[in-house]
Order: structure tokens, then C-alpha cells, then sequence
């Protein structure tokens, strides 16, 4: 049996949503913020898949990830179809020349593992991972906005 734990976290990031939405979707840029992404590969011949690797601490996972929901400047969402079992949705807010990015990810793990690390510390662990990462893509978005001034 497996359990599917899952993580929602936010940012306000004080660029236009046209600029937060540029930046994420090209997703081959991400192991610029996203702290645990070793390298992220769109496949040339189906742009809605991707090939995913995630290293940290020794350990390396790889995933190919399909986009099943794409509405610009509003979704993101995607689901993995081989490796490591994930699924989730990025999605942008516009409040009028700042945005708000909302990431949601969930993780399969086998049950009683998943139990006993997310009480322990997986949860806490994943979740300020994924914030800070957010808010490496809040200063790269800073700092990109700033470039085109």
C-alpha cells in the first residue's frame, strides 16, 4: 500500500504575473531555484513531457513527468508517468503587478514508511525545502525583472 503525502506552499513575488508565468513554464530553467532539481530535459518530440532528476544527500531519483493541465498565467499541473511517483500544480494569482505562486506537490511512499517520516520529519523537511525554494524564485524573478529595466 502506498500513501501520498502532500505539500502546499506560497509566494507573493512582486513582478507581474506575465513575468512569473514566463519564467516558470520554461521548465528547463528550474534547478535555477528549486534547490533538490538537478536537471529538468523537455523532450523534443512531446514538449508536454519531461524528463525530471532530483539529487540531495547521495541520493538520486529520476522521473518522466507529463503536463496534463496548462492554462497560461493561471496552471501548471503535471503528473509523473515513470520513476519516482509525483504530482502536483503550480499556479499563479495576478494582484495587479505582483503575483502570487502557489506550489502543490505530492509524493507516493510505501504506507507504513510514509507514516513514520512524516511524523517524524519528512513533512517538515519537504515542505521548508520547497519554500525556500520559492523564495529563490521570488529573487531570481526580482532580479530578472530588474534585468529588462
Amino acid at each position: 500500500m502506498t500513501d501520498w503525502l502532500e505539500h502546499s506552499v506560497q509566494v507573493e513575488v512582486a513582478v507581474p504575473i506575465e513575468t512569473s508565468w514566463e519564467l516558470w513554464s520554461d521548465l528547463e530553467q528550474m534547478p535555477r531555484w528549486m534547490k533538490w532539481i538537478d536537471s529538468v530535459k523537455v523532450l523534443e518530440d512531446n514538449p508536454d513531457l519531461s524528463r525530471w532528476k532530483l539529487a540531495t544527500g547521495g541520493l538520486e531519483f529520476s522521473w518522466l513527468s507529463r503536463i496534463l493541465k496548462l492554462v497560461p498565467h493561471q496552471i501548471i499541473q503535471w503528473e509523473s508517468v515513470d520513476g519516482l511517483p509525483n504530482r502536483g500544480a503550480i499556479r499563479f494569482y495576478d494582484r495587479h503587478g505582483s503575483s502570487i505562486v502557489k506550489l502543490t506537490v505530492a509524493y507516493a511512499i510505501p504506507g507504513i514508511l510514509g507514516q513514520l517520516m512524516d511524523n517524524l520529519f519528512l513533512g517538515r523537511v519537504v515542505e521548508s525545502t520547497i519554500q525556500a525554494d520559492l523564495e529563490r524564485f521570488r529573487e531570481y524573478a526580482l532580479k530578472h525583472e530588474g534585468s529588462k529595466a
